[in-house]
C-alpha cells in the first residue's frame, strides 16, 4: 500500500514538474498600451518574442496619464502592461486619486531629454544674441513673442511631450531652478511664449509627421532629442535643424514600462530584462536614437552632449492641471487685452514718471533679463492705455503686431502732459468700459486692468459710485480683475479695497519697482 502511495506522489510530483516547465516555456501575449512615439520600437518585437517567448501586443494609444483608460470599469486592467514616454503625469493621478488605483511597478528603458530643434536661421540670431551662445527657455520665450520663432509643439492635454515641454517652459519663467510649486503659477507667465506656437498634433510623433510640410510658416519644433535626431536623418528637411539643450534645463523623460496586472509579472521581468540588456540597448539606440539606460552602453557620438540640469516635475497633479487649463488648447490661439489706467498727475513728475517710462520699455523688449523676457509684450496681444490726472487725459489702443506698434504705445507714456488732480475712480470706471466692451466683443479674450497711482482720489467720481457703476455693468465687468499698483502717497486701503472688489490684488512698487510690479501681475487675471 504504502509503495502504491508513494509511486502516485512521485506521478503527482513529475506531473507538477512538468505542467510547471511547460507553462514557463509557453509562448505568452501581453497586452500593451503604448505611447504613440513608441511606435519606433515595432521592428524590434518579432526579436523580443523569439528570445522571451513574450509576445507584445501593442496599442499606441495611451494618453499621458492613461486617464480613462487603465483600469477598465470592472477594475481589472484592460492592459497587462503600459509604455509610456513617462510615467510621472499617471503616478501624480495614482497619488491624487481616491485609492482605487495602485502604484505599479515601473522600468525605465531608454532616455531623451526635451529639446528644442531651431532652423538655421533663427539658431543663428539667437545664438547671437545669447550670453556663451548657449540659449535658453527665456531666449525661445522672447523670440516667440516678437514672432522671430514659431514653433511646433504636442498638444499638452493630451501628449506627455507637450506636458514636459510646458513643465520645462514654466519652471524657467518661475526662476527658482526647483519643482514648480503653486504659488509659481499662481499667474501665466507663458503667453508670450504661447503665441509663437504654430502647430500642434496629439502626439509628438504625428507632430514630427507634419513638420516637413509646414516649415514656410514653422521654424522650430519642440520636442524629445531621439525625435529631432531621427526628422534630422529622415531627408525631409530643407537643412538639418539644430538641436537646442535650453541652458535653464529640460525635463527627461524615461520610457519606462509598467506592470498594471500583477499576475503578468513572470513574463513582465523577461521583457525588461530583455530590454536592458546591452545588446538590446544598443539596437534600441541605434535605431531610435534615445540614449541608453544601461551603464555598460557608451552612447553614440551624438548622444553625447550633456543633458545639464534635468528640470524635476511637479509633485501634485493641481499644478499640472493649472498649467495645461491656463495653455488652452493650442490650437485656437486668443490674446490677452491688458488696459493700463496710468496716472499722470503732477506729483508723478521726475523720477516716478521715469521708472514707469522704463516698465513700458522693459516690457517692449528692452529687459533682457530672464523674468522680463517671460513678461514681455507680444504679438497678437491688445495693449490700452488711459493716462489720466483729474479727467482722461488721452486713450491709446494697440494691438502688438510688430515695433511700430510698441513705439506708438510707449511714445503715449512718454509724451504725455499732467494734470493737478487725481480722478481715480473716475479713470478707473474708464477703464472697466473699454474692458467689458472687450468681453462683449470676444468673450473668451482674457481682459485684466492695471491701476496705478501715487495719490488719493480728490476728483470725479467717489469709490462708492465707482462700484455702483462697476456693478451695473456685471455680468462683463465681474470678468475683469483689476491690479492696483501703489505708489507714493496713494492710499494702500482704498487700493486693496479696489482689488478685493473686483478679483485682482494690490501690489507695492515701493517694495522693489514698476518694472518688477508690473512684471508681477502679468498674465494674471482671477486670483
Amino acid at each position: 500500500m504504502r509503495a502504491a502511495v508513494r509511486a502516485v506522489l512521485g506521478l503527482v510530483l513529475l506531473g507538477t514538474a512538468l505542467t510547471a516547465c511547460t507553462s514557463d516555456d509557453d509562448p505568452v501575449t501581453l497586452r500593451v498600451l503604448a505611447s504613440p512615439e513608441l511606435a519606433d520600437v515595432a521592428p524590434l518585437l518579432d526579436d523580443l518574442e523569439d528570445d522571451t517567448g513574450v509576445r507584445l501586443d501593442i496599442d499606441y494609444r495611451a494618453s499621458a496619464d492613461l486617464d480613462g483608460q487603465h483600469p477598465a470599469r470592472d477594475g481589472t486592467p484592460a492592459y497587462d502592461l503600459a509604455w509610456l514616454t513617462s510615467d510621472r503625469s499617471f503616478l501624480l493621478r495614482v497619488r491624487d486619486s481616491d485609492g482605487h488605483l495602485t502604484r505599479p511597478e515601473s522600468t525605465p528603458v531608454m532616455r531623451s531629454p526635451v529639446v528644442v530643434g531651431l532652423a538655421p536661421a533663427p539658431a543663428r540670431a539667437l545664438r547671437a544674441d545669447a550670453p556663451g551662445g548657449r540659449i535658453s527657455w527665456a531666449d525661445i520665450a522672447d523670440a516667440a513673442a516678437d514672432g522671430t520663432v514659431r514653433f511646433g509643439m504636442a498638444d499638452p492635454r493630451r501628449s506627455d511631450t507637450g506636458r514636459a515641454a510646458l513643465v520645462g517652459v514654466a519652471t524657467a519663467a518661475a526662476g527658482t531652478g526647483s519643482a514648480l510649486r503653486e504659488q509659481d503659477v499662481a499667474c501665466d507667465r507663458l503667453r508670450g511664449f504661447r503665441s509663437g506656437q504654430s502647430l500642434t498634433a496629439a502626439s509628438s510623433r504625428d507632430l514630427v509627421g507634419r513638420y516637413p510640410a509646414r516649415q514656410d510658416d514653422t521654424n522650430a519644433l519642440i520636442a524629445h532629442e531621439a525625435e529631432l535626431l531621427a526628422l534630422n536623418a529622415s531627408g525631409t528637411l530643407r537643412a538639418p535643424l539644430e538641436i537646442v539643450h535650453p541652458d535653464d534645463g529640460m525635463v527627461l523623460s524615461d520610457f519606462p514600462l509598467l506592470l498594471l496586472d500583477p499576475g503578468q509579472r513572470r513574463a513582465y521581468r523577461k521583457v525588461t530584462d530583455w530590454l536592458l540588456a546591452a545588446d538590446t540597448q544598443r539596437v534600441l539606440m541605434e535605431r531610435t536614437h534615445r540614449r541608453p539606460v544601461n551603464q555598460d552602453v557608451e552612447p553614440s557620438a551624438r548622444l553625447r552632449t550633456p543633458v545639464g540640469n534635468a528640470l524635476s516635475f511637479p509633485d501634485r497633479l493641481s499644478i499640472v492641471e493649472r498649467l495645461i487649463t491656463d495653455y488652452g488648447d493650442p490650437g485656437h490661439s486668443t490674446a490677452d487685452q491688458v488696459v493700463f489706467v496710468l496716472d499722470f498727475s503732477t506729483s508723478m513728475r521726475g523720477d516716478r514718471m521715469a521708472g514707469l517710462r522704463a516698465a513700458f520699455a522693459g516690457l517692449s523688449g528692452a529687459d533682457e533679463t530672464a523674468t522680463g523676457k517671460f513678461a514681455r509684450f507680444y504679438r497678437g496681444e491688445r495693449l490700452t492705455v488711459v493716462r489720466f490726472g483729474g479727467r482722461v487725459l488721452e486713450e491709446r489702443t494697440v494691438t502688438v503686431r510688430g515695433d511700430a506698434d510698441l513705439r506708438d504705445l510707449n511714445e503715449t507714456v512718454a509724451d504725455g502732459g499732467y494734470d493737478d488732480a487725481t480722478a481715480l475712480w473716475s479713470a478707473l470706471d474708464r477703464g472697466y468700459r473699454i474692458a467689458t466692451a472687450a468681453v462683449r466683443e470676444e468673450p473668451a479674450r482674457p481682459v485684466a486692468i492695471v491701476l496705478m497711482t501715487d495719490g488719493e482720489n480728490n476728483a470725479g467720481l467717489t469709490y462708492r459710485e465707482f462700484l455702483r457703476r462697476h456693478r451695473a455693468l456685471a455680468p462683463e465687468s465681474e470678468a475683469v480683475p483689476t491690479f492696483p499698483v501703489h505708489l507714493g502717497e496713494a492710499d494702500p486701503n482704498a487700493l486693496r479695497r479696489a482689488a478685493e472688489a473686483t478679483g485682482g490684488r494690490m501690489v507695492d512698487a515701493g517694495l522693489s519697482s514698476l518694472s518688477d510690479a508690473f512684471k508681477e501681475i502679468r498674465g494674471c487675471h482671477r486670483q
